[in-house]
C-alpha cells in the first residue's frame, strides 16, 4: 500500500464533524484517495451523516449529534478505510472533461514570460505545456466555485510571487505545479499566464459552481482575436465531454 504509517487518519473537527486525512501535503495519491473515499461515502452514506466535503487531501464528514456519536462514526469510517487501498483507488465515475479556450501571454497573461523562464522554457514551449496538459480539479474553494488543478510537469514547480497583484475573473494562474482558474476578481501571488472567457461561478445558472472536484480540464490555446470573439459565446466557448 502507498500510504505512510501516519495516513489515513481520522481527527475530530468540532462538535459535529470528523476529518479523514490522507496526507499533510498535496500529492497525486493523497488527492486521489480523498476524491475516491468521498465519492464512496456519498454512494453509501452512513446513517446520521449530513454532509460530505472533499478538499485537497482530506474528507470532512458532518453528522447529526442527536442520532450519531463521534465514536460510532469514527468506527464506521475506520472500517471503510481498511476495506481497500484508497491511495490506489479508481477515480469516481461521472467525471467530466471540460476544454476551455485560453489566450496566453501579452496583456492577457502578463507573467507568462517570467513563469516560463522559471520553468526553464521558452514562451512557446510554456504555452504548449500548459495548453496540452490534462489537469484534474483537486479541490474547489477559496472563492465561490474556484478550482485548483494539478499536476503540471516537475519543471513547473515554480514559486508564488512575494507580492500580490490583481487578476480578473477567468484568469489562469500557475505555481507549484498547479493552476488556479479564478472565479472572481481577486489579488493573487500566483503567476498570471493566461485568460479565459469561462466563468466557473455563475450565480444565475441552475448549477452555479460549474466545476467539480475530479473533473479534468484542458486550457487549449487560442489567439487574442479568437478569445475576444468567445467573450459572447456560451460558457466562453468551453466544451463539455466525459472522461474516458
Amino acid at each position: 500500500m502507498i500510504q505512510s504509517m501516519h495516513f489515513p487518519d481520522i481527527q475530530t473537527l468540532g462538535t459535529d464533524g470528523l476529518l479523514v486525512r490522507f496526507g499533510d501535503s498535496l500529492s497525486e495519491p493523497a488527492n486521489r484517495a480523498a476524491l475516491a473515499f468521498g465519492a464512496a461515502l456519498e454512494r453509501d452514506l452512513p446513517e446520521g451523516v449530513e454532509e460530505i466535503a472533499t478538499s485537497l487531501v482530506s474528507v470532512f464528514v458532518r453528522f447529526d449529534v442527536r442520532h450519531l456519536r463521534h465514536a460510532d462514526l469514527r468506527s464506521d469510517l475506520a472500517k471503510r478505510l481498511k476495506a481497500q487501498d484508497w491511495f490506489a483507488a479508481e477515480m469516481p465515475t461521472g467525471r467530466r472533461l471540460i476544454t476551455i479556450p485560453t489566450v496566453y501571454g501579452g496583456t492577457y497573461g502578463p507573467q507568462l514570460a517570467k513563469a516560463a523562464e522559471m520553468a526553464g522554457l521558452s514562451e512557446d514551449a510554456a504555452i504548449k505545456d500548459l495548453s496540452e496538459a490534462d489537469l484534474r480539479i483537486t479541490a474547489v474553494g477559496f472563492a465561490p466555485g474556484q478550482p485548483y488543478l494539478g499536476f503540471l510537469p516537475d519543471h513547473w514547480d515554480i514559486p508564488r510571487n512575494a507580492e500580490l497583484a490583481p487578476v480578473p475573473t477567468g484568469a489562469v494562474v500557475a505555481a507549484v505545479r498547479q493552476i488556479v482558474l479564478f472565479s472572481v476578481d481577486s489579488p493573487t501571488g500566483w503567476n498570471h499566464v493566461g485568460q479565459t472567457a469561462f466563468r466557473a461561478f455563475q450565480p444565475d445558472h441552475p448549477d452555479p459552481f460549474r466545476l467539480r472536484p475530479g473533473d479534468e480540464i484542458r486550457f487549449t490555446s487560442v489567439t487574442p482575436e479568437e478569445y475576444e470573439a468567445l467573450k459572447s459565446a456560451p460558457d466562453g466557448g468551453a466544451t463539455w465531454g466525459k472522461v474516458e
